[in-house]
């Protein structure tokens, strides 16, 4: 299902964005609001915990779209893969409300784009 692809490949951009937050690089402006250009120690922790839950959303979206098959997942892909789509909606209307230009210009579309691919696999998939 290609709204799979689309969806993980571009949650994947914004999994690589936490990334690069955790390890401390000032790429603060496009995440949480902006308010920091560098995260301090407390939230690269939140942004280190947040990789994880993205990867597993990606990989819930993927077996939802029966692009991969892991056994583990098979019970509980399709409620994940909703919970995401809840949430991304969600995202995407704080990143539309947020004070830095860079996540309403950046992010916002990005998560808007992921949302649907989510809503759509979830449903259909």
């Amino acid at each position: 299902m290609i709204t799979a692809w689309i969806g993980s490949i571009v949650f994947l951009f914004a999994t690589i964005l936490y990334v690069l937050l955790a390890l401390g690089l000032p790429y603060g402006e496009f995440a949480m609001g902006g308010k920091y250009k560098t995260m301090p120690k407390q939230m690269r922790i939140i942004c280190f915990v947040s990789i994880f839950l993205q990867l597993f959303g990606i990989l819930s979206l993927l077996q939802t779209g029966n692009i991969i098959y892991i056994d583990l997942l098979e019970p509980i892909s399709r409620g994940v893969t909703f919970f995401f789509a809840v949430y991304l909606t969600l995202n995407t209307i704080m990143n539309a409300l947020s004070k830095s230009k860079k996540e309403r210009c950046v992010m916002t579309p990005l998560s808007l784009l992921a949302t649907i691919c989510f809503w759509f696999t979830a449903i259909y998939g």
